[in-house]
């Protein structure tokens, strides 16, 4: 039987990873698994890039819009959920394509990572949430100082998580993550684009083409059916925006800030790729941009039968 193993496209925001997936896809008849930690969450379509219709009516996409907004998704369900789709394509002899930017999703799956089960604490969290998320920090920072290097300051979601995880087991979480690699082949993919000023031009091209797309009628209804308060409201763009429908700044000054927010973001992205949040799996990295078959050269040198997916 011709070895099966899966095929990772990563990279930093806006650096075209969908649309290369997708022609991947399209050539080696595969589908798509995603690794971004918004767009399993359903209503958040726009400001998350989330692959259209048409797109996942062309290819078969899977983990996207599986949960509501004012529910959780931790670390652990995800990689279940991950874990369990490639176990079935691979019964049936195919290579599936992880795609997405989050780096601890991808992570979670390429290293095996082992993460505690614990169950969302629905009361914790809102005591929680009460204190404020500088002050929350500040005590992740003193319980797990280790963890907390690799969660933003302002990344409410993850925070939060991380006290859970602590208060419910007593030990922090990074103390309780160790790796068990996968067994099947993994070849890694990583699309980046050098030119500070050419990403940051391609960072606001896409920010104007959101809002032309609709992304403020998406906050408004999103704000109406969960309240403004909704932590995934206070993320990367959707934060920006959102201080500007309740005319904190005016809509020039929340691009502005989303453009620079992106930027400051996807520089942590390409710190975590580069670093050890990669793991011991090399990355073959492209310029953003290259084509689908640049990506296939790159699969093609894979030694151990290049995953199997050029034998059938």
């Amino acid at each position: 039987m011709n070895s099966v193993g899966l095929i990772v496209i990563l990279g930093a925001t806006a650096t075209g990873k969908t649309s290369l997936a997708i022609a991947l896809a399209k050539h080696l008849n595969a589908p798509i698994l995603s690794a971004d930690s918004r767009q399993v969450y359903r209503g958040f379509d726009i400001g998350t890039a989330k692959p259209t219709i048409a797109e996942r009516d062309d290819v078969p996409h899977y983990l996207i819009d599986i949960i509501e907004p004012d529910q959780t998704l931790t670390l652990a369900d995800y990689q279940d959920r991950t874990q369990t789709l490639i176990a079935k394509f691979h019964a049936e002899g195919i290579t599936p394509i992880l795609v997405g930017g989050s780096g601890l999703y991808i992570k979670a799956i390429t290293a095996g990572l082992k993460i505690p089960r614990v169950p969302p604490q629905p009361e914790l969290r809102s005591q929680l949430e009460e204190l404020g998320q500088n002050y929350c920090y500040q005590v992740l920072q003193q319980v797990d100082p280790i963890g907390a290097t690799k969660i933003h300051a302002n990344d409410q979601i993850r925070t939060l998580r991380s006290l859970e995880v602590f208060y419910v087991t007593g030990q922090s979480l990074s103390a309780q993550q160790y790796e068990q690699p996968p067994s099947y082949p993994i070849v890694q993919i990583g699309l980046e684009c050098e030119d500070l000023d050419t990403y940051r031009q391609l960072v606001s091209d896409r920010a104007e083409q959101m809002l032309a797309n609709g992304w403020l009628d998406e906050i408004r209804d999103l704000q109406e059916r969960y309240g403004v308060d909704l932590p995934l409201l206070k993320t990367l763009g959707y934060g920006e925006m959102g201080d500007y429908l309740s005319h904190r700044i005016d809509l020039e000054t929340a691009k502005s800030l989303t453009v620079i927010h992106t930027c400051q973001f996807a520089k942590r992205q390409r710190t975590w790729f580069r670093g050890s949040g990669n793991g011991n799996l090399p990355i073959h990295w492209l310029p953003t941009g290259s084509k689908c078959e640049e990506a296939i050269e790159i699969i093609k040198q894979k030694k151990d039968s290049s995953l199997g997916i050029f034998d059938r």
